[in-house]
């Protein structure tokens, strides 16, 4: 007898999600799995985001690393609510692990509201939390060959955003090629080229946050 573990697993992991797509649509909230290889620049993304977004959108955060709360805490200097899952061991946020954390969390009071994954191009990709979309970010520093090599996140995610572009000219990073690459394994999916350094390309993501929390209230209201 064939037992396969996988399988169940993912699809446990499904029914948590539906229940957590569910609660978020009941508290209309756009829900994001930003997920990367570690320092490729989430949580440094997600402090510009809270400070682009202060006065107009609310967000939230919940983030997720195998230990340490420095992230959360980063972001709670903000004055955003963040909520830390330390994982001990395991490389990714599941379905479970997210829905841990929303009692802690007023969702009536998040527009957006972004989970931080643990920062990894593998594992992350392969499970749903109850999010709308994912998005990764790829640094110029690590390779422009990337989406080839680990292409079930560059397939799942809806955003690229490419950073630290401000460093691209001490790399030997082909930013072409790496668009290239990553529309050959997901031809739908969008680019923004970012810097959280320097600013570049970060109205371009506010307006792209803006535009799918929009087009999230409106699903809701026609549904």
């Amino acid at each position: 007898m064939k037992i396969n573990v996988m399988q169940d697993v993912l699809q446990a992991n499904d029914r948590i999600a539906a229940d957590n797509k569910q609660l978020f649509q009941k508290n209309r909230n756009l829900v994001l799995n930003l997920m990367s290889s570690p320092g490729a620049g989430k949580t440094s993304l997600l402090e510009k985001t809270a400070e682009r977004l202060a006065g107009k959108l609310r967000l939230g955060v919940v983030v997720g690393d195998i230990e340490t709360t420095r992230d959360a805490d980063r972001l709670s200097k903000f004055n955003i609510p963040a909520i830390q899952l330390t994982t001990g061991t395991a490389c990714h946020l599941d379905a479970n692990m997210v829905a841990s954390a929303l009692p802690h969390l007023q969702l009536d009071k998040i527009d957006i509201l972004v989970v931080e994954n643990v920062g990894n191009l593998v594992c992350p990709a392969e499970f749903v939390i109850g999010e709308d979309y994912k998005i990764m970010i790829l640094s110029v520093t690590e390779g422009d060959e990337k989406p080839l090599k680990y292409p079930l996140m560059f397939h799942e995610s809806a955003l690229l955003l490419i950073n630290k572009i401000d460093l691209v000219q001490y790399t030997n990073f082909n930013l072409e090629e790496a668009k290239a690459n990553a529309r050959r394994i997901n031809p739908d999916i969008d680019i923004i080229e970012i810097s959280c350094t320097g600013g570049t390309g970060l109205d371009e993501w506010i307006v792209w946050l803006t535009a799918h929390y929009q087009k999230k209230l409106g699903d809701l209201t026609h549904a």
